[in-house]
């Protein structure tokens, strides 16, 4: 799955909105992460290991997130209820106005159940949804 969007929040606060692995967290994204599968199991000053999934999805992630590299976040799934893995990236540049573009890529590999499922969910207008779910939350994050 790939998209780009742009939003009003300025790349400081993109990268805040996206590395916030705080009780926060499940406020932030409200829309995208369900609170009552949020899970943070390990951090460090520019890491975190997190249990996540979607309201009303049936899969869930264990994901390693890293935000080393200026403007850019990734993230390595290391368990997952499908049973495989994958990664991703959201890449974050300036736009006019103060806000940003995000570009975000990721795949998901090795399932061994919900293959299907996982193949509608990277590809057709999953992808445009998401684009609008995160531009809306990063929005609203820098009226805050």
């Amino acid at each position: 799955m790939r998209f780009d969007l742009v939003t009003k929040a300025s790349p400081e606060q993109v990268l805040r909105a996206l590395t916030d692995f705080t009780d926060r967290r499940p406020q932030i994204w409200n829309r995208t992460l369900d609170p009552k599968t949020y899970e943070l199991r390990e951090q460090g000053d520019t890491w975190a290991v997190a249990r996540e999934s979607t309201p009303g999805s049936p899969f869930w992630v264990v994901a390693r997130y890293d935000w080393s590299e200026p403007a850019v976040i990734r993230w390595t799934v290391l368990d997952s209820s499908y049973g495989g893995g994958g990664e991703g990236f959201a890449r974050i540049a300036p736009a006019g106005n103060g806000g940003s573009r995000v570009h975000a890529e990721w795949t998901s590999t090795n399932a061994r159940s919900q293959k299907v499922m996982l193949s509608v969910l990277h590809r057709g207008p999953v992808g445009r949804l998401i684009s609008r779910m995160w531009a809306s939350t990063l929005d609203r994050y820098a009226q805050g």
